[in-house]
């Protein structure tokens, strides 16, 4: 009898750990997005085309985020798979549900780094209407006048602590 609690709780244990594990699966990581961002903008830079990220679903989807492109010359959304209404619209006049502005005015000139740069602000996850903490990541498209970004959904880690994966500060 007591081998069969043993057994219960070990199985109960072990399963609970295993939904921690997938639901945890389920949202981007800081080291995915700088990896996914920088193979956008590389894939960007040689092909110099819009449409994949416009896809819904396509290949910038994933997880819980997705890649998004500024056109930094003409200061413009140029691509967003989850909000395409955003297309056309001023970067430097974006608002968070906050009512705080997505990209500091230097924006642009901090994503045309190697390192790029990481942003804060609340911003809805897709298919929901209410904002939450996000941290981006962008880095521009070399030879072209876009730069591309992803974030992150958390509450916890600082622009400090992400900003180490890629030597930003």
């Amino acid at each position: 009898m007591r081998d069969r609690k043993m057994l219960v709780v070990a199985t109960t244990l072990f399963t609970t750990a295993l939904s921690h594990i997938a639901m945890g699966q389920d949202r981007a990581t800081a080291r995915e997005v700088v990896a996914r961002v920088r193979q956008a903008a590389r894939t960007l830079s040689k092909t110099r085309d819009l449409t994949p990220f416009t896809r819904k679903p396509g290949p910038w989807l994933w997880k819980d985020t997705y890649v998004f492109v500024v056109d930094c010359d003409k200061k413009v959304v140029a691509a967003h798979p989850i909000k395409p209404e955003l297309v056309g619209q001023s970067s430097a006049s974006l608002k968070d549900t906050k009512g705080n502005n997505v990209f500091p005015e230097d924006w642009c000139d901090a994503a045309k780094k190697p390192s790029g740069i990481w942003v804060e602000y609340w911003w809805p996850k897709p298919g929901e209407k209410d904002g939450s903490r996000k941290l981006s990541y962008g880095v521009a498209a070399k030879g072209t006048p876009y730069a591309v970004g992803a974030g992150i959904y958390d509450d916890k880690a600082t622009v400090a602590e992400v900003s180490r994966l890629t030597g930003t500060k």
